[in-house]
């Protein structure tokens, strides 16, 4: 799961570079001005960051019912029965 969170964020970042550099060249060109082309990444990035809350919002969802399925004990439940004891 690990290789796979990398794998995606160094996808996200060519992706990034690669947008900036297309940017910049429509800058370079007059078809954008530069505030333009600066709010279009700035929203890109916003958009990047709600996308990624939302995954990691999901992933934790699988593994709640991941570990409920498997029948594993949590954090939460050793605390439970360390309460009890006293």
């Amino acid at each position: 799961m690990k290789d796979l969170f990398y794998a995606s964020l160094g996808s996200m970042m060519v992706l990034k570079e690669k947008v900036e550099a297309e940017i910049k060249k429509l800058e370079e060109k007059g078809k954008l001005s530069r505030e333009d082309g600066e709010k279009f990444i700035k929203e890109l990035q916003e958009k990047g960051k709600e996308g990624e809350d939302e995954l990691k919002t999901k992933i934790k969802e699988a593994l709640r019912e991941l570990i409920d399925e498997l029948g594993l004990v949590t954090k939460e439940d050793i605390e439970h029965l360390k309460n009890d004891k006293n």
